[in-house]
């Protein structure tokens, strides 16, 4: 894979299409306006689950839950149907005519041994990123809306944005000072063509495209430990990456959950052309979301390391170019079985598919 600095490590990863794994089920008032971009957990059952968001009439979203059925040679093929899992039941889940609870992510993290969902709360505010626990992955706790740590060299406040693409990674890592942290990616929405010029926030110190990034915030371990709520109050806040190539042009932000592998922490993200219509709390219009990679340092994971020149993944079979929103490949979340890995991504805002990440190289 070609990758964008010459001297920059090698990303030797491709994806290959497995197919459909979930369509929306006739007749099923939850799935009416389709089912997509899920996140995965392994169950204490040894199962592995995926949890879609359910699109029901009018635009609300719930998490699902179901779990995936594979073939004889491990690769996923169907689902069996259970019960939702989060329902948008408390009022900062909800605004005036829309509502739900969406786009979920679930992280493992052994050394706090908890399955953490991220999801975005689409409230009376906009989308705002909110977490969810769980020991089993069945039965979840919410721990509430993510309030981002006001810190003086940003010169503004986190929390003034809307924030989506929120995703853990999977293992303790250090922050920018050596501490032992629990890590989450984000990306902050600085486009606020909804209100006044004069009236929207300040751009964080030293940012100068406006356009969506990946950023990184961190929480202490030992926090953590002490109270699992520590998580929703993260800080040390860093940019991580920004749109770089032509189909990047509009926005970026991460996927699943990052992968240990040789080279560092592989972050597989979407890159988006085109245009928005009206701002960021409207229908998209003319949109293109596409799949790549960026590759970031495992001894500092703000710290971006390489990505991939082209994509991994682009639009092309009828239920990616055709759907709610019409060209997206959007994956959320990624799991080994066996010696394979797949990953799962939206297909158009209406179904779901699984491709299998695979080394081109030793």
């Amino acid at each position: 894979m070609t990758i964008s600095r010459s001297n920059a490590p090698e990303i030797p990863y491709v994806l290959d299409r497995i197919g459909v794994l979930m369509r929306p089920e006739p007749g099923n008032p939850l799935e009416v306006e389709g089912v997509l971009n899920p996140a995965t957990a392994w169950g204490t059952d040894g199962e592995l689950y995926l949890f879609p968001r359910l699109v029901s009439a009018g635009n609300v979203s719930r998490v699902g839950r179901a779990r995936i059925v594979l073939d004889e040679g491990g690769a996923p093929v169907g689902v069996e149907r259970l019960t939702p899992v989060l329902e948008a039941d408390r009022g900062w889940e909800h605004g005036s005519n829309h509502g739900g609870v969406e786009d979920p992510r679930i992280t493992h993290i052994p050394q706090i041994n908890t399955h953490v969902m991220t999801y975005v709360a689409f409230g009376p505010t906009g989308p705002r990123p909110a977490l969810a626990v769980s020991a089993d992955g069945e039965r979840w706790t919410r721990l509430g809306p993510i309030l981002f740590a006001y810190e003086d060299n940003l010169d503004t406040d986190l929390n003034l944005f809307p924030n989506k693409d929120v995703v853990f990674f999977p293992e303790v890592v250090p922050d920018p000072h050596g501490v032992p942290s629990i890590a989450m990616l984000h990306r902050p929405m600085w486009d606020f063509s909804f209100v006044r010029p004069d009236e929207a926030p300040p751009l964080p110190a030293g940012t100068t495209d406006d356009r969506a990034s990946v950023w990184i915030s961190y929480v202490p371990l030992a926090d953590v430990e002490r109270d699992i709520r520590a998580l929703t109050r993260p800080g040390g806040h860093r940019f991580v990456a920004g749109s770089e190539f032509d189909w990047e042009a509009l926005k970026i932000g991460a996927g699943p959950a990052p992968l240990r592998v040789p080279e560092g922490w592989l972050v597989l993200h979407h890159g988006v052309t085109g245009t928005v219509v009206g701002g960021a709390f409207v229908p998209q219009d003319n949109v293109h979301y596409v799949a790549g990679a960026l590759l970031l340092d495992d001894k500092d994971p703000s710290r971006l390391l390489s990505r991939t020149a082209e994509p991994l993944l682009v639009p092309e079979t009828a239920e990616e170019t055709s759907g709610t929103v019409a060209n997206v490949v959007f994956p959320t979340a990624i799991e080994k079985i066996g010696e394979r890995t797949f990953v799962f991504y939206g297909m158009a805002d209406s179904m779901i598919g699984v491709a299998e990440l695979r080394r081109t190289t030793a």
